[in-house]
């Protein structure tokens, strides 16, 4: 970095010139912000950005050139002084976020616990209704097939217990589907 230009800006800097303020902002953020961005760990990449630690020290270096009267030699003093200021900017905002960020996880993890496998109760409540649909549209002698298929067993098993051809439990059960999905068509 030339600090040529930058030695007149340090007297002006030095004096609490506004713009001599705003130009060292521009000339020192993106050294400083690197410095930030190395030090940043992966996890609190997403609490707060190295610009925001930067503009930080920017709003508080010109009250300290008014009110402290802060006086650097040469630039590089100046630098200096900018890079340690920005690292205990940088260590009291990790402090900060960093318990938090510890107990945070990410939101996947998150709905992860809350997902259960046991239905919601409005689903437990729709599907009795549409077992009861299904035991009212079903005659008598249906009924045994409908709560086998309703414990999950396959139509060969049902087959098997009910002594019915599998092609019968395949008829019966999409007669059955067929009037729950039609109900107007029944009533013709």
């Amino acid at each position: 970095m030339d600090d040529s230009p930058l030695e007149s800006l340090l007297g002006r800097l030095s004096s609490g010139d506004v713009e001599a303020a705003q130009r060292a902002f521009v000339v020192f953020e993106p050294y400083l912000r690197r410095a930030v961005r190395r030090r940043l760990p992966p996890a609190l990449r997403a609490k707060f950005d190295s610009a925001d630690i930067v503009q930080s020290i920017f709003a508080d270096l010109l009250d300290g050139f008014r009110e402290s009267g802060w006086r650097f030699n040469d630039v590089g003093h100046l630098r200096a002084f900018l890079l340690h200021v920005t690292r205990n900017r940088f260590i009291d905002r990790v402090r900060q976020a960093g318990p938090v960020a510890a107990c945070q996880q990410p939101l996947t993890a998150a709905l992860d616990r809350v997902a259960t496998p046991q239905p919601r109760p409005s689903e437990c409540a729709q599907a009795e209704e549409t077992w009861q649909k299904l035991l009212a549209l079903c005659p008598p002698a249906h009924q045994e097939v409908l709560r086998l298929r309703r414990l999950g067993l396959t139509r060969v098993e049902i087959a098997a217990r009910t002594g019915l051809h599998e092609g019968s439990i395949r008829r019966i059960l999409r007669g059955l589907a067929r009037r729950l999905a039609f109900p107007e068509a029944d009533s013709d």
